[in-house]
């Protein structure tokens, strides 16, 4: 079922873009029936620094948990993390 589209703006910048977006619908301007499915296998989600003050003992507990599975203790953090949310 296609319907008549409006034609997308062009726009100055990504702050103009995003402007507009917020105050329209983008089923007046795309037609949702003949979207697809897509993936992305190479997408790698953004991550950002964060800072944690831990004590020295449980930091060389981690430390010692992560070596003996071989693996980074910064990544054996994240997926204690990460399991810890799953769980909830």
């Amino acid at each position: 079922m296609t319907k008549p589209t409006k034609e997308i703006p062009r726009f100055e910048n990504e702050a103009d873009e995003r402007k507009f977006w917020e105050s329209h619908d983008s089923a007046d301007f795309l037609d949702w029936s003949l979207a697809r499915s897509v993936t992305l296998p190479n997408l790698k989600p953004t991550t950002k620094t964060i800072s944690i003050r831990l004590p020295q003992h449980l930091l060389d507990s981690i430390k010692a948990a992560a070596n003996s599975r071989d693996v980074p203790y910064q990544s054996l953090i994240k997926v204690w993390l990460q399991e810890k949310l799953d769980s909830r």
